[in-house]
């Protein structure tokens, strides 16, 4: 027997590596799009972008993990269908379910482990990646200077270079606007020619300009001659520094960050939780005496109670008095204000019980990704077992078809449970409930020998129709 589950297990871990390293890229491939605009043109380098795609692929582990191991165990049970190894192992007296049990322990351990990834690596890993992008949406992109453009990049100033020559440094008919003091542009720089480099770690960017002249405007507001408001000074030669500090990638303190719920793990998430949830049921129990004041005028007579009996005060007038136009603009005021200050204490409990939702949404997800490999498995083995094709044709677009549904009701369940139409526990639940007994229905028609799902039943069914109708 220990043969025999070191056979399956070697059939099973070969795909299953292969088969999460092609989800977890397709996933993170997917995801980075969202940022690809944020990120080319800022001269980031392959080590930042490698520390970005590495704490990214960390949060991709936890939805990657259930689709690897479907897509794994269907082609593993499905090739030994194929060739005819499943049959043969079963025909030697082992049921199909001592044969699961090997990959059954281990998917259950890899659940455990996902678990504990989930709660401890995964917001750390949020943190920094998070972190790093926001450090990243901040920097300013490398300098790109056109030839015949103005490039505005560099506060204060405004350049056009329209010619630059093939060694990278040498410029030509140079003019530059220079409004780094403030007001319009006040001073501006033509030179025939120029030079352009780096200095101290690429932290300044030197420009040498040759044959060129200054003008500088000396207009105070006051009248002058038109003679007047201008200062020309001609150069040989003239160097200006510009300081990049803005294009550098500056990293802000993670703690920063740390108040966001992908950041913390369940006992943080717990106390988050409990505190919204307070104060929101505090909210709820202050309203009436809230709105009360608006009511001042309006309050209805509940008489006294004296001795145990209530004595209800009479009005002293039959008659109300008639309503005047100065009373009917009061009361019209009260109502708007009542219905102002009803709506937006509404809107903010709401939104109170709304973000606790979401707290607990995250300390359900970390069970539910964890337990969904398990139900992935019992799913795809037994199915690979009963279909018996191997292989990246069939066992893919199974796994696709079951991947998506567990997508799309997990995402519903979800968004049932932010809005309150359902319990959290209950949404974020459903979708694992709905497909846990499906794989049990699998399990049991596997280990019947049951054609229900074979190809070659449908198709013998479907010639048998045919002739009927004949």
């Amino acid at each position: 027997m220990k043969k025999l589950d070191k056979l399956i297990l070697r059939s099973f871990i070969g795909p299953f590596i292969l088969t999460f390293a092609v989800v977890e890229f397709i996933l993170l491939t997917q995801y980075m799009l969202k940022y690809l605009d944020e990120l080319v043109g800022k001269d980031l380098g392959a080590e930042v972008f490698g520390e970005l795609l590495f704490y990214f692929s960390l949060n991709m582990a936890p939805v990657a993990l259930p689709l690897a191991v479907l897509l794994s165990s269907l082609m593993t049970f499905g090739t030994l269908g194929e060739h005819h190894e499943l049959t043969a192992i079963k025909t030697s007296g082992i049921a199909l379910p001592r044969i699961l049990r090997p990959i059954f322990f281990l998917v259950a351990g890899l659940s455990v482990g996902a678990f504990f990834f989930n709660n401890i690596i995964v917001p750390k890993a949020n943190l920094k990646a998070y972190s790093l992008l926001w450090d990243i949406r901040q920097k300013k992109p490398t300098m790109n200077f056109k030839e015949g453009a103005f490039y505005n990049g560099l506060p204060g100033y405004s350049i056009k270079i329209n010619e630059k020559l093939n060694d990278g440094e040498a410029l030509r008919n140079i003019m530059i606007y220079d409004h780094s003091k403030g007001g319009s542009n006040t001073t501006v720089i033509l030179a025939d020619s120029g030079k352009m480099y780096m200095q101290n770690n690429d932290n300044y960017m030197v420009l040498e300009l040759f044959d060129g002249s200054t003008y500088v405007d000396q207009d105070d507001g006051s009248i002058r001659n038109s003679t007047e408001q201008f200062v020309r000074q001609k150069f040989n030669e003239s160097k200006i520094v510009f300081s990049l500090a803005s294009f550098n990638l500056d990293r802000t303190r993670e703690e920063l960050f740390s108040d966001n719920k992908m950041m913390k793990n369940i006992s943080q998430l717990d106390v988050v939780t409990d505190s919204l949830r307070t104060y929101g049921e505090r909210e709820r129990k202050l309203f009436a005496p809230n709105v009360d004041p608006f009511y001042m005028y309006f309050k209805a007579d509940t008489g006294d109670i004296k001795n145990g009996m209530r004595l209800v005060k009479k009005e002293v007038k039959n008659e109300l008095p008639p309503l005047t136009s100065e009373a009917m603009t009061l009361a019209t005021n009260k109502a708007r204000n009542i219905k102002s200050f009803t709506s937006s204490y509404v809107e903010r409990v709401n939104n109170t019980v709304r973000e606790a939702n979401n707290y607990e949404i995250e300390i359900w997800r970390k069970y539910t990704q964890s337990a969904a490999i398990l139900i992935m498995f019992l799913i795809g083995a037994p199915l690979g077992a009963i279909i018996k094709k191997g292989g990246l044709g069939v066992p893919v677009l199974i796994s696709i078809i079951f991947f998506i549904t567990m997508y799309v009701m997990a995402i519903l369940g979800e968004k049932w449970a932010r809005e309150g139409l359902v319990s959290v526990g209950a949404g974020m639940w459903g979708a694992n409930m709905i497909l846990l007994p499906i794989g049990l229905f699998f399990l049991y028609q596997a280990r019947n020998d049951s054609s229900l799902l074979e190809v070659d039943f449908w198709r013998k069914l479907m010639t048998r129709l045919k002739r009927n109708k004949i």
